[in-house]
């Protein structure tokens, strides 16, 4: 008899022609029919979960608008204006003192300020001899341009290359020796002299050598700079700045000086004018120094305004005696003067009033000249109205979101498909529980009766859907006139409407709350289909298994009839049968 020895038993219908594996796995398709059930309403259970996830998002913004009304600062706002802006403005902070108040301003504040001697600089010569002072290195106040200028209608060429004394001989050549010119080191000046009377300058002039010489027409034969022409040079070492007194610092670098009794540090042989400026002006004097290059002197003038004084002292070295500081002019500063409501004169240090001088609650006048203006503080409610219309948006955004979700559509073949959240109880309930929260009347102590409910500020309803709306004209009259008890309406701590309201939320959104629950039970729900669905998997596998094994145990057996037959026919073909 044939053995069956390498026959592979598993191939389907091998030995009994049937293809009994097609067959295992129709059988375990239509065993998992019940599986598309379980995950359509898997489906629904998710999308439902996902939609409250949605919704809490919404009910949280509602809460922040419900909290925002519930801080007391937002109605302590307060606007102030002033009648006569161009003599004063003002501005009010939280809780100033609303009213009317009559400033009137008799003398502004203005700083104290130390100017130095003039004439400070050395001129730009020692000697009337200037055959080797180059006009583009002189230590004029301004620089020199090159080009032409005029004197009795000739024109005068200037190069910044030239030295003065060239210049002086291109003005006799020009004018036919008619007018000659000079340097004199003990004034600084330059003077043009001539026979008859002298004519300086033409619009076709291209140099501003006069200019800068402060040479001008006086209608006679001698014109000279109306002020010495010398300056200091800034930028340069402290002991060659071309100041009248050079710079010491003490002879060890050491130099240094106090202005308001703070030290400024400098080194004769290394620092500049101007950085021994800059290191005064970011130092803690709170001064402001500078060099006035048309006067030819030095400045100081504090950052601040009042009749407040600045104290100058050399400790080593002579900066601020060089620099004609400390032998200088003072002029005290001003306070501010002014009254209120016809009051006593009151001094402020700045031109700006603020409570500690005026003793108004918040208010800040700030006085631009004298005169007189009368400000107002009033509430400002734009907060308020701001907020009470962001509630109104949130709340919208809350029951549009439901109404959007629970509503059913009709396709094209007039088929009713429900929204996510249809039929849902705690989502409905939650619409209704809301607006009664919102609209049911309020009982604070203290409120004016007009105003018990959320419809008195001018909330109105459309009528058609949940939603509301707000006339913000009536609401800005409510605020005008009764902004105590709006207050009161949300911001009572036991029963206004904020409170309330944020109340009713952290019972539906708060940990504990109903839609957390409701969420709870949607994700027990949808993994209990889970489970379902893996339990049936696995009696659908361990079935596939049994019935695989049968089929092929009656493979095997049907194999062994054939081979049986098989060698039946065979004997009976030999006749050994």
């Amino acid at each position: 008899m044939a053995s069956t020895a390498g026959v592979n038993l598993a191939i389907s219908g091998l030995a009994s022609g049937l293809n009994w594996q097609s067959l295992v796995s129709q059988l375990a398709q239509a065993e998992r029919s019940p599986e598309s059930q379980w995950q359509a309403a898997q489906t629904q259970v998710n999308s439902q979960n996902s939609a409250f996830t949605v919704l809490k998002s919404y009910l949280n913004q509602l809460k922040a608008a419900a909290d925002a009304l519930k801080d007391p600062t937002i109605y302590q706002n307060r606007s102030a204006s002033s009648s006569s802006p161009s003599v004063a403005s003002a501005t009010s902070g939280s809780g100033g003192a609303m009213g009317t108040y009559n400033f009137n301003i008799s003398q502004l504040a203005s700083a104290a300020q130390q100017t130095g001697t003039g004439n400070i600089s050395s001129g730009i010569s020692t000697t009337s001899d200037v055959s080797g002072v180059t006009v583009g290195a002189a230590n004029f106040a301004t620089n020199v341009t090159a080009g032409t200028f005029t004197i009795n209608g000739a024109q005068v060429t200037v190069n910044t290359t030239d030295s003065l004394q060239t210049v002086f001989n291109n003005i006799a050549t020009a004018t036919g020796n008619a007018v000659t010119a000079s340097y004199d080191p003990t004034t600084d000046k330059f003077t043009f002299n001539s026979a008859s009377a002298i004519q300086l300058g033409s619009a076709a002039d291209s140099s501003n050598f006069l200019q800068v010489a402060k040479l001008y027409n006086n209608g006679t034969g001698a014109i000279s700079s109306n002020d010495r022409l010398g300056r200091v040079n800034t930028g340069s070492d402290l002991s060659v700045a071309d100041l009248a007194t050079p710079v010491s610092d003490g002879g060890s670098g050491n130099g240094a000086f106090t202005i308001n009794g703070v030290t400024v540090n400098y080194n004769a042989s290394t620092d500049s004018v101007q950085s021994v400026l800059d290191k005064i002006n970011s130092s803690g004097a709170n001064v402001t120094a500078s060099y006035d290059v048309v006067n030819n002197r030095f400045n100081i003038a504090n950052n601040t305004t009042g009749d407040v004084g600045i104290s100058l002292h050399d400790v080593t070295g002579n900066f601020l005696a060089a620099t004609g500081l400390s032998g200088g002019t003072f002029a005290s500063g001003n306070n501010l003067k002014y009254t209120v409501n016809n009051g006593p004169t009151l001094i402020s240090q700045s031109n700006t009033i603020d409570q500690s001088s005026s003793g108004i609650t918040g208010l800040s006048v700030t006085a631009l000249t004298t005169g007189a203006t009368t400000v107002t503080i009033g509430a400002d409610t734009s907060a308020v109205s701001t907020q009470i219309n962001n509630l109104v948006t949130q709340y919208n955004n809350v029951e549009s979101y439901i109404d959007t979700n629970a509503a059913t559509s009709t396709d094209a073949s007039g088929t009713v498909n429900p929204g996510t959240l249809t039929g849902d109880m705690t989502a409905a309930d939650l619409s209704t529980s809301l607006r009664s929260s919102l609209f049911s009347p309020v009982s604070v102590t203290g409120l004016s009766s007009t105003l018990s409910q959320f419809a008195s500020l001018g909330i109105t309803s459309n009528g058609y859907n949940n939603s509301i709306s707000l006339d913000s004209t009536a609401l800005s009259k409510v605020l005008t006139n009764n902004l105590s008890d709006v207050q009161k309406f949300f911001s009572d701590s036991t029963n206004g409407l904020a409170g309330q309201l944020d109340t009713y939320l952290n019972n539906t959104i708060g940990d504990n709350g109903s839609i957390p629950q409701h969420q709870a039970a949607l994700t027990k729900q949808s993994n209990s289909i889970n489970t379902q669905i893996s339990n049936l998997e696995k009696q659908i596998t361990s079935d596939s298994n049994y019935w695989t094994t049968e089929f092929q145990n009656m493979e095997t057996a049907q194999s062994k009839m054939n081979q049986e037959l098989t060698s039946l026919q065979q004997q009976i073909n030999n006749g050994t049968l």
